[in-house]
């Protein structure tokens, strides 16, 4: 670990616990499923994205303050703190889990039922149901399953993480005579968990089952000659970080492999049962999995609730639904100009969602077919499993072009999909780096050279930058929103293939002109320009600090800020997530305000506003304020040096953010979140809806 200049840390009691402010910021996406002012169909959406995180929350997270607890070379005291964190984490997500299920039950799906999108009871269904489910089971289901029964020759099988599991109480002799009185059913990744029944055997154009009572109906065929008992669905949630030994590592790529393999089999961290399930085959599984029982979550409906997100895009109700819209380009791209023409003119800002992300796209196309375009640089952290940027490298690539692509496999949950192109652009010629290791390659850069000829006949190497807060990946383009910056300035290209420079080749670290970056200047410079605003507020001038990211945890810059606050400077935070600084604390951090938006669009992007008597610096960054992003990973924070684009990112980026009195939460002391709404007869602000209705069409 690189280290920086020493600088005091904040003292623990004026930090707030990491994981509670994980689980603050799910209630808030909770609370957008609860708010009826959300279009129904979002609103079912919003419920799976919680369920969605605390899978994740569990997987790593969790997983990891297990992890503390069991560890035997702890201090008693060190150990002691960990087991009661996780007691207030369970506690909390209980209740997180108990309203999740309520507004399901209680509210959406009785509200979609009112809007005939109707998820059949199995004790509703009539003959003409039953006969179809019947034909489905037996023509699409039974033939893919594999019951296993417990007995000495069949013990408890190994199931995979999160997948769904039906564990079956039986009575009688099977056909060697063996009386097993329990079985387990593995439900195949492949079987749909949702599946729509024909209108006319519904009444409605959008009727639904769900897998689990398709199985439970029928389950006894599987078993024929006993009788069932029980039939109750189960889902087990599964240790799912990756462990590489550096000193043992000889290849990144096969040593992931071979870990990738084992994530679906790590410890046991969760179970979830239907609530249904009877008490002792409940402790049965818990025994069987080594868990607790206020680890087990028992819940009134399907275990897994992140199924039912493919539900609003087979149902075509856009009345249930956000209002599309169209994307914008800046004005200088609309007559669809040369690209590395208007780059060279003027640097340009692209703010996703609400403008495209086409011109990244098309400029990486014009790249790979431009003859004069001789190299092309590129990181790659998330990019999907079906990326049109991955497929122009590779025909770059193919034509002869210098292609050097580092890309990180440690990208958590899409390492096989980084695993897949890295071996693509290997196949296709490209030069292909996974970085440093033991640090992660976070930012996002792109860089372009290109042989033109300049007006006196001479011929030159010109470099065209794209630089953003957000990844490569075009459909994540849609939901998040984020900044991008293309640029031909030389300084920062410079900047940037000096970066590209130590992470393929090796050497010192030279001092950058324009870009901070992590693991050596960054954070060092962010706790420089915090102190710039405080020696500027203890000398009678204007102290200001604007700062949005999606975490706030570093424990030496919140004690910046803390010092900042008491010299007078005037400090808001917009931070989506984890946020470990105490706002609003006399004496310790009064001038500072902490707030959340959460909306249509997930906030992802990263903005550092400095008042700097006046000058406005402004940075764009791929990095939060956290340990991991200015110690172990490789981040960058660029300037925008042009003025009017930096009026745009302070107009756009942070000032609709601050007056929001619709999507915002204000946080106190405490780590508690309220919700900000217009006073009366004041006017309404959301910062999306704004910014859509400026750039959307």
């Amino acid at each position: 670990m690189y280290s920086t200049q020493p600088y005091p840390v904040a003292a623990p009691d004026t930090l707030l616990n990491r994981e509670l402010s994980i689980l603050a910021f799910q209630r808030r996406v909770l609370a957008q499923a609860a708010d009826a002012n959300v279009p129904l169909l979002e609103r079912l959406k919003y419920l799976c994205i919680v369920s969605s995180n605390l899978d994740e929350f569990f997987e790593i997270r969790v997983a990891g303050l297990k992890e503390q607890v069991k560890q035997g070379t702890a201090s008693g005291t060190l150990r002691a703190q960990a087991q009661e964190q996780y007691r207030k984490l369970t506690r909390e997500v209980h209740g997180i889990v108990a309203e999740q299920y309520r507004l399901l039950n209680d509210e959406i799906l009785p509200a979609l039922a009112a809007e005939n999108i109707v998820f059949l009871r199995r004790s509703l269904w009539t003959e003409g149901q039953r006969a179809w489910i019947r034909e489905y089971f037996e023509n699409e289901v039974m033939p893919m399953l594999t019951p296993v029964g417990l007995d000495p020759a069949h013990p408890f099988p190994r199931l995979l993480n999160k997948s769904l599991n039906f564990a079956v109480e039986l009575d009688g002799k099977d056909a060697f005579g063996r009386s097993s009185n329990a079985a387990i059913v593995q439900a195949p990744r492949a079987l749909p968990r949702v599946i729509k029944l024909p209108a006319e055997l519904t009444g409605v154009e959008n009727g639904f089952v769900f897998l689990s009572s398709v199985l439970h109906a029928h389950v006894d065929q599987l078993f024929s000659g006993m009788s069932v008992l029980g039939c109750y669905q189960f889902r087990v949630t599964r240790n799912s970080d990756l462990f590489v030994d550096e000193e043992e590592v000889k290849d990144l790529r096969k040593a992931l492999q071979g870990e990738l393999q084992q994530r679906n089999f790590g410890d046991s961290v969760r179970l979830e049962v239907a609530d249904n399930c009877s008490p002792q085959m409940s402790e049965f599984l818990l025994q069987q999995f080594g868990l607790e029982r206020d680890e087990c979550y028992r819940v009134p409906g399907i275990v897994n609730l992140v199924r039912l997100m493919q539900v609003p895009d087979w149902v075509n109700r856009p009345d249930l639904k956000f209002q599309t819209f169209l994307p914008s380009l800046p004005k200088s791209l609309d007559k669809r100009a040369d690209l590395f023409a208007e780059i060279r003119t003027r640097d340009i800002l692209l703010h996703h969602p609400f403008q495209s992300f086409t011109p990244v796209i098309d400029l990486l196309r014009a790249a790979a077919d431009d003859p004069q375009v001789v190299a092309i640089r590129m990181t790659v952290y998330r990019t999907g499993t079906d990326s049109v940027l991955m497929e122009n490298l590779l025909r770059a690539a193919r034509k002869g072009k210098e292609v050097n692509v580092v890309v990180e496999l440690m990208a958590r949950f899409d390492e096989e999909a980084n695993i897949n192109w890295a071996a693509k652009l290997e196949d296709a010629g490209a030069h292909v780096v996974y970085g440093v290791f033991g640090y992660k390659t976070h930012a996002k850069m792109l860089l372009i050279v290109r042989r033109e000829e300049e007006r006196n006949g001479q011929q030159k190497l010109r470099r065209y930058v794209h630089l953003g807060t957000g990844n490569y990946h075009p459909r994540t383009t849609r939901f998040y929103t984020d900044f991008g910056l293309l640029t031909a300035n030389e300084e920062i290209a410079d900047d940037v293939h000096e970066i590209f420079k130590q992470l393929t080749g090796l050497g010192r670290a030279e001092e950058l002109k324009h870009l901070w970056q992590a693991p050596f200047s960054m954070q060092a410079n962010v706790i420089a320009a915090i102190d710039a605003e405080a020696e500027a507020a203890r000398n009678g001038r204007k102290g200001r600090i604007i700062a949005k990211m999606n975490a706030l945890l570093e424990p030496q810059t919140i004690q910046a800020l803390y010092l900042a606050s008491n010299s007078g400077v005037e400090i808001d935070l917009i931070i989506r997530g984890a946020c470990a600084l105490r706002p609003g604390v006399p004496g310790l951090s009064e001038n500072i305000k902490v707030r959340s938006v959460v909306g249509r669009f997930l906030e992802h992007s990263r903005i550092f506003y400095f008042h700097a008597d006046g000058e406005e610096k402004v940075y764009l960054s791929s990095a939060d304020w956290m340990d991991r992003n200015f110690f172990r990973r490789i981040e960058s924070a660029f300037p925008i040096l042009d003025a009017k684009l930096k009026r745009r990112v302070i107009r756009e980026g942070l000032k609709p953010y601050l007056a929001d009195n619709c999507q915002a939460w204000e946080m106190d002391e405490n780590g508690d979140y309220k919700r900000r709404t217009p006073r009366s007869g004041s006017v309404r602000h959301c910062a999306q809806d704004l910014l859509l209705n400026e750039f959307g069409g």
